[in-house]
């Protein structure tokens, strides 16, 4: 040391100004903190010289870059430092560590300085590595280098104690020590495999941080925009950001600590008390127990050492209590004060001791240590540590019980469960489950490795998934870097209770294993493309191991080569998890249509020479065709009504298949007239129909004779006379031999809307008995509907251009003079012109980009759950009068129907605008004088408006009466924006001066013609007694209820709290808490009441059966291997239509996502309905969206409908709402053709569509975490929709406004989301702000060059993670407690920005589709209030479902959210009850009129 020293400065100061000068900070930067560091030990003459600097800085009499200049070369004079390198200090620790003077510092030197940032490794030159030396590993650029403690310790002990290295003859080494090799002087012999372990663990290091580079390139290159910010300065060492408030240091240890080898000897450890030969004879290294440890890095600064830094070969040591290995105390009594033990040469884990704290372990040179209590400094790093490993714990478990559960059934699990006692924090979040990702991921993956090969690892469920791309972690990398990190990972028993094995019917078990034993056999022969590696990750680019029974079966390590399976160790997770993604669901919203391939019609036939003579005399002539009965076809005698086959010019395309329903001759020659059958593999069925069962189709032509193959026998199948008894009993799946000539047939099938039904009963009259064609009829029948046609027609004097007439008959409706009728809104506009919603954009210009530093990233105008592309509702008129233009000859022209109408407004259309429709019920109207003329053509269908005074009922009666129901209390006048009272010709005679005494005594207009409903009641339906199989808290059968159609009996239901609220709000019903297929055993073994005494319903006792079974296991769009279809055949949807084929009950109802029909290539569905059509169902499929029939929330379901033979299929019901367009791309495409649902009026819909305002505006005020049961309402409702959910029997009473409480930090974030449509997490200002806990959070950090977004506009940096700038992730620049999650810029470039996260609901838009737990990073994050700091309460979401205020849930929140978000929204199923309803009127009365007709026969014969 230099003999004055102007200052005497504290060590940790001192520490300080050594780091200052390593860390790479700017020139002024390091000014600036060493000035703060010094100023008060300053002497006064330098603190006057400083203040007089700053003054004249000040005054601009020199420059910042003088100042700078001038204060550095000051403090360099005080300091005593020349250049402000420091070598003194360097000098000083290393005498004081026992070096050689000096003998380090010019290869210290030499090696090259610190450990960049990446960031400007990235642009600084690499220099060729320097030798390697004796020095310390070059990959510690440090200035203060220090050798090994192994060498350093030889060199200071002389041999006073030579008997402790010598014991210590099995060391295991680590790095440092090789490089150090010849300071050993030999008394090391290095073992031969730890040469090689070390050689791979070189091979394996990372080299990122290893490249030394020269000091003076450090600096980054100024980039031309404005001045770049640069990254704060971290420690090359910890990478810990030194002005970082949490950064701490070793206090220092007591005067009587020990070091490592001396302590080990301590009698009080008692190693050596029974055994003489020391060490020799330990096959392992001793163990201890430790307490009150700290663990820092070589510069003192406290550091966790389960962020990598140990496997970077960073050398941590570690200050502590030594106890034995059998003292479990953790006080320090009868332990050794040991100092600075180490370096660390890896840590461990040995699983739970007694299931809930982990025991973490370190290995050094010399010993290991179990860890016990932390000190009290290092507690809260330690806790983190312990927090991660239980949190590992948790998620290993949960997904093992689990594997179908989705993020936010994880979240719920982590937030609902205490951490064991003793644990140094409260509680789990979302914050510290994103926090420990990476190493939760890891454990993951190791406890996959360890399981069976055919087993489903855990890694690629849906959870998993969702956690890896929301953090951002990097898979495959642990057993390289961790190669000696966990020593035994956690492995958990298996749980081996599944779902237990499906109870199948005989019918259903022959379908599902005749069809797969040859087709999954196939695909698997096949096998498929070979999976490509990702080639990236560490696992897939390490050797095989040679031990595996993968590897043992290679041909290269001598096996048989056939299992072709990879190596266990090199299973590349990346690729599992991409498969898994890629078999995913297509998301929600935002489909894009795949194209079908136009399926060509025409049939190519081949004509063959063929000897044809007519048998008998011709019957008829009509025209130039006569008429015969049979025809002879090479020998092979054929007459009308046989099948024939017709042969293909493509020899690979089966015969056709046909019924003669004629035979003539004509001009063209000898002909027959061919009704086509299809065969079942050109259904949607594909290849899992029945190879002989053929459906009759609306398909037929004329053909020369002599394409006639040969004669077929084509046989109907009918359902049998006892057909719904017949369930359940030992049917053979075949129907008929294969003889390759037979086929049969049960039903006719709709092309386009794939629909099953019994086929048509059409009978010839007796005269043209020989040229009737079904097919041709029903064609004709349907093209004559698609024109209109007007009937009646009147007098009318006045007008000689026009004929007018009293009815038009319209697809199959009448439509009389008076009636009121749909149109599409591009028909007819209104005076008044709107004031339509702006589509303005929401995008800020200017916006402060360094408060607001993810702004960026909303680039798209497009709003998620925005109304403002609905289109609008009908447009709606009362006809005036139905006429047709004359031609000149004074005949009317009957092709062109015209329709003269008034217009009707609805609230919306006046020139109050939307806002007046918010309050006015939705099916009210404004009378209006304004005519229009439209083309009938163009006419939806027809409805009835009427003048509300004139009701003999209440308005509220008259609409539930059905849809297609209107009325009006007013006349608007455009021209003067104002309402009157409507004029007198506005009121259908019907009900004139019936009113309820509202009648304003005017005087009788002129006669409108009476509406067609007759006022006759129409048949009473009795209710079908239902059996409501996964009924959830009962959406489905609530819908059901409201439509009249069944009463649910019987409900199946395992999770209790759902069966629960199902039981509470149908008392009635028997709800069965226990396994569906348990309950089908029982029932099918003849037993009456199950072990609780509860009655089983019978057969013949269900008449309708609905459910929607859960798809887990098999619900990807890849096709089925031999694991995922042993899944399907033992899975819910099997045992359902088991539970259908057993009951047989007159209607069947599956309800499920959207892509049950994409499922597994869409053989789900095809097997679903083949199953249904061998059982002799009428059957078809379709997918709706809820929010077109009344909910403000987007969801589309598959529905399965099934209907007895006898009923009549329903048909999927019309849109009532209109809703957002992109939301309702509902066709489906299967085996390259599109199936639309019946729905003929496409997108359109009669009302309005239901926003977020109508649902929830009502609804009082609540803070997060709001948890009163029930509460008052405090208003009334506003919207037509509220008072529908608030029902009739209003109450007071508000129950279940309870939202979930979010922890402090969630809670800061969503205060600080702005209130605009569309705001998400990316409007968060980056700020530091107070929690409600009290803590502060922190502000995020941009510390890397981000490759994609570039810069911000004030020369920002944008990454947060060395991957932003292309290379891997490291997990030291992970950040928590920020505003801004870390998570979300960190994998944000690949994740479309994670728009929606955080996000607000609008008040004019719509939920998504509703959630089983609202969380704000979830799946759907769209789940904040419009305007108040929450999450959506349970009520709210229960409105979002349809559910009427009335209706209970049942358990805690998140049970209740979870029953809500399950459901089947009851409007939906509303609608589809409405159309069985109708099925069963009209089967009514057909039956009606043929029992009236036999009536009439007995009386004629009579």
């Amino acid at each position: 040391m230099p003999s004055r020293t102007s200052l005497s400065l504290p060590d940790d100061v001192r520490k300080r100004l050594e780091m200052l000068d390593e860390d790479g900070s700017s020139e002024e930067d390091q000014v600036k903190e060493k000035l703060k560091l010094v100023q008060g030990f300053l002497q006064d003459d330098a603190q006057d010289q400083l203040t007089s600097l700053e003054e004249k800085m000040k005054k601009s009499e020199i420059s910042k870059e003088a100042y700078i200049s001038k204060v550095k070369a000051l403090l360099g004079k005080e300091l005593h430092l020349e250049n402000g390198s420091c070598a003194d200090g360097a000098e000083q620790n290393g005498k004081a560590n026992g070096f050689a003077n000096g003998s380090h510092e010019d290869k210290g030197r030499e090696d090259g300085g610190v450990v960049m940032d990446t960031q400007e490794e990235e642009e600084a030159v690499k220099s060729p590595p320097a030798s390697k030396g004796k020095a310390g590993r070059k990959s510690k650029g440090s200035t203060d280098t220090k050798k090994s403690p192994a060498s350093s310790r030889i060199t200071r002990n002389n041999g006073k104690q030579p008997t402790i290295l010598s014991m210590f003859s099995k060391v295991q080494k680590r790095k440092s020590d090789e490089l150090n090799e010849e300071t050993i002087n030999g008394t090391n012999e290095l073992k031969k495999e730890d040469t090689e372990e070390s050689r791979e663990e070189k091979r394996l290091k990372v080299d990122s941080d290893e490249k030394p580079a020269p000091e003076e390139l450090k600096t980054e290159p100024i980039k031309p925009v404005s001045t770049a910010k640069t990254p704060p300065p971290k420690c090359p060492d910890c990478r810990q950001y030194l002005d970082d408030s949490d950064l701490k240091f070793f206090q220092g240890d007591p005067d009587n600590a020990l070091e490592e080898p001396e302590m080990l000897t301590d009698e009080r450890l008692s190693l050596f008390d029974s055994n003489e030969d020391g060490f020799e004879s330990y096959d392992n290294l001793p163990q201890h127990r430790i307490t009150n440890f700290s663990v820092y890095d070589k510069r003192g600064h406290l550091c966790p050492f389960d962020n990598g830094l140990i496997e970077k070969n960073v050398e941590l040591y570690f200050s502590c209590v030594v106890k034995p290995i059998y003292d479990d105390n953790p006080c320090l009594e009868g332990g050794v004060f040991a100092k600075k033990l180490g370096p660390i040469n890896a840590w461990w884990i040995t699983g739970f001791d007694g299931g809930e704290k982990a025991l973490i372990g370190f290995t050094t040179s010399f010993a290991d240590y179990i860890l016990m209590q932390p000190s009290e400094e290092y507690a809260p790093i330690f806790a983190l540590m312990q927090e991660k490993i239980y949190m590992s714990k948790i998620v290993v478990e949960f997904l093992q019980k689990n594997p179908d559960a989705s993020y936010e059934d994880l979240l719920n699990k982590i937030e609902t469960t205490v951490p064991p006692v003793g644990l140094n924090f409260n509680c789990f979040t979302e914050d510290t489950l994103l926090r420990h990702a990476q190493f939760v991921v890891e454990q993951v993956e190791s406890y996959d490795e360890a399981g069976d090969s055919d087993e489903q690892p855990i890694i690629v469920t849906p959870c998993m998934r969702d956690l890896i791309k929301l953090a951002g972690v990097t898979l495959g990398k642990r057993r390289a870097a961790r190669r000696q990190a966990i020593r035994h990972p956690t492995r958990i028993e298996k749980d081996s209770k599944g779902p237990t094995k499906a109870t199948t019917t005989k019918l259903v078990y022959q379908i599902f294993d005749a069809f797969f034993a040859d087709q999954i056999e196939q695909n698997d022969k096949e096998g498929g493309a070979k999976r490509q590696r990702c080639g990236v990750c560490e696992v897939c680019q390490s050797p095989d191991c040679g031990k595996c029974a993968a590897c043992k079966d290679m041909i290269k390590f001598g096996g048989s080569g056939k299992s072709k399976q990879a190596c266990k160790q090199r299973r590349c997770p990346n690729l599992a998890v991409k498969e898994a993604e890629d078999d995913e669901n297509i998301e929600e919203e935002d489909v894009q249509e795949a194209k079908p391939k136009k399926v060509l019609n025409a049939k190519r036939k081949k004509q063959t020479q063929s000897r044809l003579a007519w048998i008998g005399e011709s019957i008829e002539t009509v025209g130039k065709k006569q008429f015969y009965k049979k025809v002879s076809v090479n020998d092979e005698v054929l007459e009308v009504g046989d099948c024939v086959s017709v042969s293909s010019d493509d020899p690979s395309i089966p015969l056709y298949l046909a019924r003669i329903t004629s035979l003539w001759e004509d001009n063209n020659g000898k002909m027959f007239h061919a009704h086509w059958f299809l065969r079942g593999i050109h259904t949607v069925l594909g290849e899992s129909s029945d190879p002989l069962e053929l459906v009759v189709v609306d398909d037929c032509e004329d053909m020369l004779l002599n394409y006639v193959q040969g004669k077929v026998n084509i046989t109907y199948k009918p359902p049998s006379n006892n057909w719904s008894m017949e369930g359940g009993m030992d049917v053979d799946v075949k129907v008929i031999e294969d003889d390759g000539k037979s086929f049969f047939y049960q039903f006719w099938y709709d092309l386009d809307f794939a629909r099953f039904e019994t086929p048509p009963q059409t009978c010839p009259s007796e005269e043209c008995k020989f040229r009737f064609c079904g097919s041709c009829a029903r064609i004709k029948e349907k093209n004559d509907q698609e024109v209109p046609r007007a009937f009646e027609p009147l007098e009318n004097e006045d007008n000689d251009n026009k004929a007018l007439y009293a009815l038009a008959c319209f697809k199959g409706q009448q439509f009389r003079v008076g009636d009121s009728v749909y149109l599409p809104p591009e028909t007819f506009h209104f005076s008044v012109k709107p004031a339509s919603p702006v589509k303005r954009s929401h995008r800020k210009e200017d916006v402060d980009e360094d408060l607001y530093p993810e702004y960026y990233r909303k680039s798209s105008d497009y709003i998620k759950g925005s109304n403002l592309d609905a289109p609008q509702p009908f447009r709606i008129g009362r006809i005036k009068e139905i006429f047709c233009h004359r031609r000149s000859n004074g005949k009317p022209d009957s092709t062109e129907v015209k329709l003269r109408l008034y217009k009707f407004y609805r609230p919306e259309n006046t020139h109050k605008g939307v806002k007046a429709s918010y309050h006015t019920d939705i099916n009210q109207l404004y009378w209006s004088d304004e005519e229009v003329t439209v083309c009938m053509s163009d006419v939806l269908g027809r409805c009835q408006v009427e003048y509300a005074e004139d009701l003999i009922e209440s308005v509220q009666d008259y609409s539930s009466g059905g849809p297609d129901r209107f009325y009006f209390l007013e006349a608007y006048n455009a021209k003067s924006k104002s309402f009157e009272d409507p004029p007198n010709h506005a009121r259908s005679t019907v009900h004139k001066g019936k009113g309820k005494g509202k009648g304003k005594g005017k005087g009788k207009g002129k006669a409108v013609q009476e509406p067609q409903e007759s006022q006759a009641e129409p048949p009473k339906v009795s209710k079908y007694r239902t059996l409501d199989v996964f009924s959830g808290c009962g959406g489905l059968s609530e819908g059901f209820h409201q439509a009249g159609i069944s009463e649910t009996l019987w409900a199946i239901e395992m999770w209790e709290p759902a069966a629960q609220a199902f039981r509470l709000n149908n008392p009635g019903t028997t709800v069965f808490t226990e396994d569906c297929n348990v309950l089908l055993k029982l029932v099918m073994s003849g037993e009456r009441t199950n072990s609780l005494g509860q009655k089983l319903p019978q057969k013949g006792d269900v008449e309708m059966l609905c459910g929607g079974p859960p798809c887990q296991g098999f619900s990807g769009m890849n096709r089925f291997n031999s694991r995922t279809y042993s899944k399907f055949k033992n899975s819910l949807v099997v045992s359902y239509l088991s539970y259908c084929d057993y009951y047989r009950p007159k209607f069947f109802l599956l309800e499920n996502v959207r892509n049950f029909v994409s499922f597994k290539n869409s053989m789900v569905l095809k097997l679903t309905l083949r199953c249904l059509v061998r059982m002799g169902y009428q059957c078809t499929f379709g997918v709706l969206q809820a929010g077109q029939y009344g909910v403000a929330q987007t969801r589309r379901r598959a529905i399965v409908l099934a209907a007895a033979p006898g009923e009549k299929l329903p048909r999927f019901p019309e849109p009532l709402h209109v809703f957002a367009p992109r939301a309702c791309q509902l066709s489906v495409v299967v085996d390259e053709k599109k199936y639309v649902s019946n729905v003929t009026r496409g997108n359109g819909g009669i009302y309005r569509t239901i926003t977020v305002r109508d649902t929830m505006s009502d609804l009082p005020e609540i803070r997060n975490g709001a948890a009163a049961l029930e509460i008052s309402y405090n208003g009334e409702p506003q919207s037509w929709f509220q008072r529908q959910i608030r029902g009739t029997q209003y109450q007071p009473i508000l129950r279940d406004h309870i939202c979930k409480d979010m922890s402090a930090l969630v809670e800061a974030r969503m205060r600080h989301i702005p209130l605009a449509p569309g705001s998400d997490w990316r409007d968060l200002p980056n700020i530091e702000v107070r929690m409600k806990d009290g803590n502060m959070t922190k502000k995020l950090r941009y510390t890397h060059h981000d490759k994609k977004n570039g810069r911000s506009g004030t020369g920002a940096l944008r990454g947060v993670c060395t991957c932003a700038g292309g290379k891997p992730c490291d997990s030291a620049d992970r950040q928590f407690n920020t505003l801004i999650p870390w998570c979300l810029p960190h994998t944000g470039n690949r994740h479309n920005h994670w728009a929606g996260l955080y996000g607000r609901l609008e008040w004019d838009g719509f939920f998504s589709t509703t959630v089983t737990n609202p969380e704000p990073m979830g799946k759907q994050g769209r789940v904040l209030h419009a305007e108040q700091h929450r999450v959506v309460s349970v009520r709210e979401c229960a409105r979002s479902q349809g559910f009427p205020d009335t209706y209970r849930f049942f358990g805690n929140i998140l049970d209740k959210h979870r029953q809500v978000g399950n459901a089947v929204p009851p409007p939906l199923s509303r609608a589809i009850g409405l159309e069985l309803k109708k099925c069963v009127l009209e089967r009514m009365k057909e039956e009606q009129a043929a029992d009236n007709f036999k009536q009439e026969k007995m009386e004629v014969s009579d």
